[in-house]
């Protein structure tokens, strides 16, 4: 299974829905704490150029927030990305 990184606050119900969802299907995460490393949020946003949370990465492809991690399930590709 391709490893996943969140970039994601401790205050943030966008981040813990990602989590969720991918723990339902069986994902390990690195999750990154943005909140508590500003170095950790400035390395974020400039591999992503984005500044909001979560930003989730799974194997080399920037998947974006939960609204586009939402999106891949519903279209049926979450399984197949995570599998890649």
């Amino acid at each position: 299974m391709a490893k996943v990184l969140i970039y994601g606050t401790h205050v943030c119900p966008y981040c813990r829905m990602a989590e969720r969802l991918l723990e339902k299907k069986g994902a390990s995460m690195e999750k990154v704490m943005v909140d508590e490393n500003p170095a950790r949020r400035d390395e974020m946003i400039r591999l992503t150029g984005r500044t909001s949370v979560p930003q989730i990465f799974i194997g080399d492809t920037h998947v974006g927030g939960y609204t586009e991690l939402a999106g891949l399930e519903r279209a049926g590709r979450l399984d197949m990305l995570l599998k890649s």
